[in-house]
């Protein structure tokens, strides 16, 4: 499984090692309790419809980039610091990836999860 960034036609892998947080207990912890997290990793929350979607960085113990996305445009991106972060934004999917991952994603560009 691979988060794919496109713009402008061209294509970066943001994340090769994805897990997928489809249940209420695993969308509930999210990374909490974790130490940290590969440089290719995302957690990827997957949604039924779109909606506002927020997130919190309580016993998160480092910074993370946050993107919201509908129908595989995204919405919003955002750096959660670590235990004090918060972001809200509009999506039917809600990716979380290491701090600097999403560097030069914005609103309006495509992403992709290849093997969902």
């Amino acid at each position: 499984m691979r988060v794919v960034h496109e713009t402008d036609g061209i294509e970066r892998v943001l994340a090769s090692d994805v897990d997928v947080a489809d249940g209420l207990i695993s969308q509930g912890l999210g990374l909490m309790f974790r130490r940290s997290i590969p440089d290719d990793y995302a957690l990827v929350f997957p949604f039924g419809r779109p909606t506002k979607r927020g997130l919190h960085m309580l016993c998160v113990p480092f910074d993370i980039d946050a993107v919201w996305v509908v129908d595989g445009e995204v919405q919003a991106v955002k750096r959660l610091s670590a235990w004090t972060g918060r972001g809200r934004a509009r999506g039917d999917t809600v990716l979380e990836l290491p701090a600097g991952a999403a560097e030069g994603v914005e609103a309006g560009d495509s992403v992709r999860i290849e093997g969902l």
